[in-house]
């Protein structure tokens, strides 16, 4: 059984989408293009992050919405 200290034991990439979730619960979201990443965290609230190229924010989410998403090449880590 893995802990949140563990590392990742998976990859996608991820399509944000306004109304559609992931269909898996981030442990981390790589940005490989700078900008913003709007996304609903799994206890419900909305926030945005501004990321740099190559940051990983570590964050478990279910949703990450397109309005207001400005980054790109996203990696959901599971």
């Amino acid at each position: 059984m893995s802990t949140k200290s563990d590392p990742a034991e998976g990859a996608q990439t991820i399509t944000p989408h306004d109304t559609n979730e992931l269909g898996f619960t981030t442990r981390g979201i790589y940005v490989g293009g700078a900008g913003d990443v709007k996304l609903i965290s799994v206890d419900g609230n909305t926030v945005t992050f501004t990321a740099p190229v190559g940051v990983v924010i570590p964050i478990a989410t279910r949703r990450v919405l397109s309005a207001g998403t400005t980054a790109t090449k996203l990696i959901g880590l599971y």
